[in-house]
């Protein structure tokens, strides 16, 4: 009698997960379609393609929540309030035909479902997968931060110019413009590299997650000012050579670099530097744990 109403429950409960999963993708799976097809043709809002880390994160999280499916079914079913609350935020979002508000809607129904059925502990097996979703969920943060970006535009355009006249070439800044050769290059809001700095911090917690390294503070603020640095020094350079290919009419090359897919080769190429970085720093914060060790001992 017992494992009949074991087997019965088991079954009812995985009749339940699935329902509840055929209602997601028929909400979502017309919203997340749209993301994915804005970031690959760009034919989304500049706000939105801030958001383009997503094509990784995504999938990450599902894969993640796949991973962790059976230590989900081994916590016991609790009900916490505050899922309730955020269905109820969730569903309203959703209704309300706000692009943003319908986009935020998703994590905010995926963490309450979390807490409804699993309270606490059951947010907390997926917190990591929540974040990534969450973070690659398409808001107006960017267009609110654009305009407190004018001190790092100046500090761009001043460094790109004083490169440029190390290499012999007239260029005269101000402000955020260049000029050289003739011709104007602006330093606008979205050539800050807020999109590449969006991009980096988002791949660099992907990474300190599936190398166990979050656990180690040490490790973990390192390696992300570190990418932080390394993303703003990148970007200098790819406006130096912005500023070059205009300044001396390599309108080809410079729509290759700034519209085309040599932007997102570039992109590629400084997010690939990030594993060999994490790997030396774990391996130097692993030698000094180590002659610490000693040295108590």
């Amino acid at each position: 009698m017992a494992i009949q109403q074991y087997l019965k429950y088991r079954n009812t409960a995985q009749l339940v997960s699935l329902a509840i999963l055929g209602v997601l993708i028929l909400l979502y799976a017309p919203i997340l379609l749209h993301w994915v097809d804005g970031w690959l043709h760009k034919n989304i809002s500049t706000e939105h393609e801030y958001f383009s880390h997503g094509l990784i994160g995504l999938p990450f999280a599902a894969y993640l929540v796949w991973l962790q499916r059976k230590q989900w079914q081994r916590l016991p079913d609790m009900i916490h309030p505050l899922g309730a609350v955020l269905l109820l935020v969730g569903g309203v979002f959703y209704l309300s035909g706000v692009a943003e508000w319908v986009n935020l809607s998703f994590p905010a129904i995926l963490a309450g479902l979390c807490l409804w059925f699993k309270g606490i502990p059951g947010f907390q097996l997926q917190g990591f997968p929540l974040l990534l979703i969450f973070l690659a969920t398409p808001t107006s943060l960017p267009y609110l931060i654009a305009p407190y970006t004018l001190p790092l535009q100046s500090f761009i355009a001043g460094t790109a110019g004083f490169i440029l006249n190390q290499f012999g070439m007239d260029v005269t800044v101000e402000g955020i413009n260049l000029f050289v050769g003739g011709r104007i290059v602006e330093v606008a809001p979205y050539c800050a590299g807020l999109k590449m700095l969006f991009t980096t911090i988002y791949v660099s917690l992907m990474l300190l997650y599936w190398t166990d390294a979050l656990s180690s503070r040490r490790t973990t603020n390192w390696f992300l000012i570190i990418a932080v640095v390394i993303s703003i020094s990148a970007n200098i350079i790819r406006n130096t050579a912005l500023t070059f290919f205009h300044g001396t009419g390599q309108e080809a090359a410079f729509k290759w670099l700034h519209d085309d897919w040599g932007g997102d080769l570039y992109s590629a190429c400084l997010l690939l530097l990030l594993v060999p970085l994490l790997n030396k720093i774990n391996s130097y914060f692993s030698t000094v744990v180590e002659m610490e060790s000693e040295a108590d001992s």
